[in-house]
């Protein structure tokens, strides 16, 4: 049983010093409505990297281990629980369903009984219920990370996972003297949007995948992007981190390279997946003429796919980085604004099912503030910003955490200056705002 984080309390024998990176990769889930079938939960979710997974619920077996005399190799996470789910039996809501299955889970660990380190490492998109009976009005769905070691010595250690890296600093060793769990996106039941801001994604795959297996209850062969009786290298870490890594005292340097994955392929036909990140320019004076950039960056599925900037004039097709979905272009086109621009990612030759998706982002320019300090001796705030726009520099508006005017900046070229007296109280952070649409967000240095 995975207890919930909203119902039971997560004792940490340590304290961690940097939480892992929430990457956020995943893209979407079923908007429902939702089936018995799926016991009431989404069916589906899609990464960034344009995979779709059903909630694992196919009894299909593995065909490279064998299972034991009542425990099948089941290709999904489907445990027992008695009085709840009988696994011999159909599934069926809410007679006989399991109380946590799972759209996807990678579990991996490290031991060395030598120098006194078992790891055990979790990461899953788990659906359960939120008072752990099998009820329907009930369901929740998260991302989970878990990380659980026993260590010998007390000193900082260092974990590096697939979906990021998290420091403890433990005070004494022992059993489970690392101990976190970090569940994300428990809303109210019947809401899965919230696992879209976990940690997890995209979805970790095994090199040797994907694999085929028939359901005996359906006969349908369906396709798993891994084989949870396994452990195998893998795949799709967002940081080209694919392994586990533990760091500590006395030279501690511990790795693996193989997990146990579990995930559903879905069947459902889905859009390519593509999100915006930035899309600016900058332009100078030159000899003639402007001299001007346009810098795209969109994350979407690794190559074989393609993304392309339709809106220039020729065609340019964005480069993608170390397999992780980031995909960069850069044009000398000197825009006219206000801009538009057209991106589209097409992901149809790893999924023959998905289609092309176009984006329109807005070009704005780039804002950077340089200075944002505030004198205690007199109530002054100066901020200092500018904008990529050295020809035709805009207006840069000042606001404060609250949304609050502050005024604007003042100069007549790309950088700009305010200075104006605020009192008692100097705001937390400001944000500096440009008539073209950029902005910069930056707390304010407080000063003597």
């Amino acid at each position: 049983m995975h207890p919930l984080l909203s119902k039971t309390a997560i004792a940490l024998a340590v304290s961690a010093l940097a939480q892992g990176v929430a990457q956020a990769a995943l893209f979407a889930v079923d908007p429902g409505p939702y089936s018995p079938a799926t016991g009431g939960f989404a069916a589906w979710y899609q990464d960034t990297h344009g995979r779709t997974l059903d909630l694992c619920l196919s009894k299909a077996v593995s065909s490279r281990v064998a299972g034991a005399p009542g425990a099948p190799a089941y290709m999904c996470i489907l445990n027992p629980a008695p009085g709840v789910f009988d696994d011999t039996k159909d599934i069926a809501f809410p007679d006989n369903f399991p109380d946590e299955t799972f759209w996807f889970t990678g579990d991996g660990s490290i031991v060395d009984a030598a120098r006194g380190i078992d790891l055990t490492y979790v990461s899953a998109v788990e659906a359960a219920f939120a008072a752990e009976d099998v009820h329907d009005g009930d369901q929740v769905s998260f991302g989970r990370i878990r990380i659980r070691v026993d260590v010998p010595t007390a000193g900082v250690y260092t974990i590096t996972h697939p979906y990021g890296v998290d420091i403890f600093d433990v005070p004494a060793g022992g059993r489970r003297a690392i101990n976190m769990t970090r569940d994300i996106g428990i809303g109210s039941p019947k809401t899965y949007d919230g696992a879209l801001k976990s940690d997890i994604g995209p979805f970790l795959r095994s090199l040797n995948g994907p694999y085929t297996e028939m359901n005996p209850l359906t006969g349908v062969a369906d396709q798993f992007v891994g084989d949870p009786n396994l452990e195998e290298a893998f795949t799709g870490s967002p940081f080209n981190t694919n392994y586990i890594r533990i760091e500590g005292p006395n030279g501690l340097d511990l790795r693996t390279t193989v997990m146990a994955i579990s995930g559903k392929l879905s069947t459902v036909a889905r859009p390519t997946p593509i999100v915006a990140e930035r899309s600016t320019y900058s332009r100078k004076a030159g000899a003639s003429a402007p001299v001007a950039q346009q810098d795209v960056f969109v994350m979407a599925p690794p190559q074989p796919a393609t993304v392309t900037l339709d809106s220039n004039s020729p065609v340019l097709n964005l480069t993608e980085a170390d397999t992780t979905g980031h995909w960069y272009t850069q044009s000398p086109t000197n825009p006219t604004l206000p801009s538009t621009l057209r991106v589209t990612a097409d992901n149809h030759l790893a999924i023959p099912t998905s289609t092309p998706t176009t984006v329109s982002p807005k070009l704005t320019d780039l804002v950077v503030i340089s200075r944002a300090e505030y004198k205690l001796n007199g109530g002054q705030l100066t901020i200092v910003a500018s904008t990529s726009d050295e020809t035709s520099p805009p207006v840069l508006t000042a606001t404060s955490g609250s949304g609050a005017t502050i005024g604007d900046l003042l100069g007549d070229g790309a950088e700009k200056i305010l200075s104006t007296g605020i009192t008692p109280i100097p705001p937390a952070r400001v944000t500096v705002t440009s008539s073209n649409g950029g902005s910069d967000t930056e707390p304010v240095v407080i000063v003597e």
